[in-house]
């Protein structure tokens, strides 16, 4: 009898720990592998490049490019490499937007080992995986007279902004993060500070505390 291949598993995620805990969950499985893993952004594109992989489990806050700069990049690359984000953000951050990007799962860090090997067997054999509170706010999200929270009303590239300026950063940090210039982020800051209604970083910074979108 023909044995069924192991699904090729690719651990992206910037603390060796959690990786080690990861690969030997993996390991444990035999009908998973572990093709390679990265710590940041570029070595995991770089490493994809020449790796057999059959799904990424994608850390949102590894250093490098942007989370959702990374997500389109490696979708566009590897169109057929499925994409499971496992976060320690509350869904309510990034679980829309990266589903959108092209991610076809999003998991947090505090769900069970069980839950993580049913989520990357659904999301290999093509399926999406969502917990019952990210559906609802999925279908909120498509409502559009859902009540939608002021950041949700932001494009990803102001939203990331928005995060950093929520987190204290200068608008020179910022643009040295994102590399893009210091004019472009003044734009960006602009753009955000219109569409939440607010009049001031320290209100960016509020907010922010507020609705837990900075670590």
């Amino acid at each position: 009898m023909k044995r069924t291949p192991a699904i090729r598993i690719f651990i992206a995620d910037d603390h060796p720990i959690v990786r080690q805990g990861l690969r030997r969950m993996v390991e444990a499985d035999p009908g998973l592998a572990i093709s390679g893993e990265a710590g940041d952004a570029a070595a995991l594109l770089g490493a994809l490049e020449t790796t057999a992989t059959d799904l990424v489990l994608l850390d949102v806050s590894m250093p490098g490019s942007p989370f959702l700069d990374t997500l389109h990049t490696l979708r566009e690359r590897h169109p057929s490499i499925r994409v499971l984000v496992l976060s320690v953000h509350p869904e309510d951050q990034w679980a829309v937007r990266a589903l959108k990007a092209g991610a076809s799962g999003y998991l947090t860090k505090d769900h069970s080992p069980e839950q993580l090997l049913e989520a990357v067997r659904r999301v290999y054999r093509g399926g999406k995986y969502v917990s019952p509170t990210l559906a609802e706010q999925l279908a909120t999200h498509l409502d559009a007279a859902g009540q939608r929270a002021p950041h949700e009303l932001l494009s990803d590239r102001e939203f990331e902004v928005m995060r950093r300026l929520g987190s204290g950063l200068t608008v020179s940090q910022i643009a040295s993060e994102l590399a893009i210039s210091a004019k472009t982020v003044s734009t960006y800051r602009a753009r955000i500070l219109e569409k939440m209604a607010v009049a001031s970083n320290a209100d960016l910074v509020r907010y922010a505390a507020r609705y837990g979108l900075i670590a």
